[in-house]
């Protein structure tokens, strides 16, 4: 397969731009908890500090990885149905109702089942993007996240690949939105009519991205396009990580995402994309992950200190950049 240098072109763009963005919520944090006389000058000299500059110089080649990581997965993502059929729908059914009695997106109507809060998790779950761009560079440049860095970069790599491919390839399955189209089984048609339903009153705007990855792959086949796949759920997987991390930040912050990662969960089955033991199986993928990564990089920084002869030591915790 090509690995084309566009892809990462694109990635590049964004994360700029969520680059900038982060920028501007620091210095108007900044300015609205400092008052500066000259704003302006406050913030120069803020961004024109050696240190500032050391530091992102510093993080630049943990920048890089995330910025040529992404699109990797995304190149491995849609050869998945060309590694294994998709022909764990009915499994995850059966799981789904062994668990719940039921379809869980059927006890989820009677309360989320209006086409305004169907307009605004569709919205929320492509919010989720915001954990990945800007997102990510929380853990790059705030400096009270030093003690978890490290253990956040490997786990969301490992979230990615284990969970969104490796899992994703041996548990193929395109989830209730796809179901009909791709499979002939009729069983979320009635989801499905509900959401088109919702679409013509309050744009619900996951269903266009749906219709797109849909034609995609039955005019091109597997092999194409941004791929089909629905175990796990990776927005649940790395919604879940982030949370596992911020909280170690901010008790506050911790507060708010762990409602995100609720209402992205409850989002995914309502909207149609997962079952929920999809989001289950992430959770318990990701919890596992985020503790193999903390054991993994204490015994590193342990052989480390062994060979240098001296104790391992923690960074030390402090405001450098934005104190969430």
């Amino acid at each position: 397969m090509p690995f084309p240098v566009s892809s990462i072109i694109t990635n590049l763009d964004i994360y700029l731009k969520g680059f900038l963005l982060f920028v501007i919520c620091d210095f108007s944090y900044l300015l609205y908890r400092n008052r500066p006389t000259s704003p302006a000058a406050f913030i120069w000299s803020r961004y024109s500090d050696p240190v500032m500059l050391e530091l992102f110089v510093a993080r630049l080649p943990l920048l890089l990885l995330y910025i040529a990581f992404l699109p990797l997965f995304a190149l491995l993502k849609p050869l998945i149905p060309l590694l294994n059929p998709y022909d764990w729908d009915p499994v995850l059914i059966q799981w789904d109702r062994a668990i719940f009695g039921t379809d869980p997106w059927r006890l989820l109507q009677p309360i989320v089942g209006f086409p305004i809060v169907t307009a605004a998790l569709a919205v929320i779950y492509h919010a989720w993007f915001g954990l990945i761009y800007p997102g990510a560079l929380i853990f790059l440049y705030v400096r009270r996240t030093e003690g978890i860095r490290r253990q956040y970069l490997l786990a969301f790599m490992l979230t990615w690949f284990v969970g969104g491919f490796l899992l994703a390839s041996g548990m193929a399955s395109v989830g209730p939105c796809f179901l009909e189209a791709v499979t002939g089984d009729p069983r979320f048609s009635e989801q499905m009519a509900y959401l088109n339903a919702a679409d013509e009153q309050i744009p619900v705007v996951v269903l266009h991205v749906q219709e797109i990855l849909l034609k995609t792959y039955l005019a091109n086949g597997p092999g194409s396009g941004a791929g089909i796949t629905a175990m796990p759920s990776m927005h649940v997987a790395i919604a879940f990580l982030f949370w596992l991390a911020i909280r170690r930040v901010s008790r506050n912050a911790g507060h708010w995402f762990f409602a995100l990662f609720v209402t992205i969960w409850i989002a995914s089955v309502h909207l149609a994309y997962h079952y929920a033991v999809d989001g289950l199986v992430s959770v318990i993928l990701v919890t596992v992950l985020w503790r193999v990564s903390h054991i993994v990089i204490a015994r590193w920084d342990l052989h480390l200190a062994a060979r240098a002869d001296r104790p391992a030591t923690v960074p030390p915790s402090g405001a450098l950049f934005t104190d969430l």
